[in-house]
């Protein structure tokens, strides 16, 4: 059986979708002819709402405004500075723009010039400094190298080395001449190596022998028995187990007593006031062969080659009044020289030297020259010691005889 539901609304009307968000509202009420107009007549106004709505584009939010950013004024095209002309074609930017190259030129200044003419006169050049190398990094768990006070010490050495020093003493000598005193350095050398003594006994020897010749003469017959007695005493200053009296007289082939040699000691002594400790060329050798050798833990032909033009300084009477420093800062640089190692003269030589390269020159050329005429000398002590393959036969290298011209 079919059942007839009552119709939902009236009126011959095409139903109008019901706004967004609200849910059309249904009608409960029995439907009466004035209620059907009303209804009808809110429908139509409804339609013409909804269309209105669709015609009318949906508002866009504002545009957003942009901060625009402070003013910069634009960077200028070219900037000069006053340098040398080589600074400036380092420093000077590219244009990618050929008309602004060519309006904007470079002006070098008077003030430029000029420094880059003194630059060249005085050999100045742009190169890059070298670093210090720091030379006792390799002894910084040895507590014996005493790394934290090393420098102290060194700048105690080269104020305490301008005290005491010997005095050109020749010309106040009557009986001893120069020559007496190298075929002296040239025993006592002997002596030293054949007793085995320490290295720094030769040195202090030899500075306790000029010490008491500039403050007292001596005759000829009695140098021999200065220089036994002065090296009794630095025997006794450096060596753990020193040699006894009775072997210097047997050294000596008996020129000399005992009560001789003790007598010359307390006279030795009492003259210069009993003051031995001073530094010595040996002390700073030490030091610069370190900064000669580039981080090496030992660079044998180096240190060979250092002490034998240290020997032969010993030797020359010429050297005497130079400061021990700069004989040892000599010796080292002749050995680089020699053994031509490059470069010749390190920052980190003249840090720890103290030195410039050519105040060297002198005192070198000295060396070098000792070195020429050794093969040929009668004092060859040095020579064939250095000679031996157990300092490698350092002496036999050419010297390095262009310094000398």
């Amino acid at each position: 059986m079919n059942r007839r539901a009552p119709l939902g609304d009236i009126g011959n009307f095409v139903a109008v979708r019901a706004t967004e968000g609200k849910p059309q509202e249904q009608v409960s009420r029995p439907v009466t002819r004035s209620f059907g107009a009303q209804l009808v007549k809110s429908a139509q106004a409804n339609a013409a709402a909804i269309k209105q709505n669709a015609a009318i584009p949906p508002a866009r939010p504002a545009p957003r405004l942009e901060r625009k950013a402070p003013f910069k004024p634009p960077p200028p095209e070219h900037v000069i500075e006053i340098s040398s002309d080589s600074d400036q074609s380092n420093t000077q930017p590219e244009r990618s723009d050929s008309s602004v190259r060519s309006r904007k030129k470079v002006i070098n200044t008077l003030t430029s010039v000029l420094s880059a003419r003194s630059k060249v006169a005085c050999g100045i050049t742009d190169k890059p400094r070298e670093v210090i190398e720091d030379i006792d990094k390799l002894d910084a768990n040895n507590e014996l190298a005493v790394v934290e006070y090393v420098e102290d010490i060194y700048t105690f050495y080269r104020t305490a080395q301008h005290e005491s020093r010997p005095c050109d003493y020749i010309e106040a000598q009557v009986e001893i001449n120069s020559k007496m005193r190298a075929i002296l350095a040239d025993w006592i050398i002997e002596v030293h190596h054949k007793f085995e003594l320490m290295p720094e006994t030769l040195y202090l020897t030899m500075y306790i022998i000029d010490q008491y010749l500039s403050l007292q003469p001596v005759r000829r017959r009695e140098l021999q028995l200065v220089g036994v007695s002065a090296m009794l005493i630095a025997c006794k200053y450096e060596e753990i187990w020193a040699p006894e009296v009775n072997d210097f007289i047997l050294i000596s082939d008996s020129a000399y007593s005992r009560e001789q040699i003790l007598s010359m000691e307390k006279g030795i002594l009492n003259r210069l006031e009993w003051n031995l400790t001073i530094p010595t060329s040996y002390m700073f050798l030490v030091r610069f062969l370190k900064a000669a050798s580039s981080g090496i833990k030992t660079d044998k032909e180096m240190e060979n080659m250092v002490f034998f033009f240290a020997e032969l300084s010993l030797m020359q009477y010429g050297l005497v009044t130079y400061l021990p420093s700069m004989v040892a800062a000599s010796a080292v640089y002749a050995a680089r020289l020699t053994l031509k190692r490059a470069p010749l003269w390190t920052d980190t030589l003249k840090h720890h030297t103290g030195f410039r390269e050519s105040e060297l020159m002198e005192c070198t050329k000295m060396l070098v020259s000792a070195h020429l005429t050794a093969p040929e000398s009668k004092l060859r002590v040095v020579y064939k010691k250095y000679s031996s393959e157990q300092y490698g036969g350092v002496a036999l290298r050419p010297p390095a005889e262009e310094i000398c011209k």
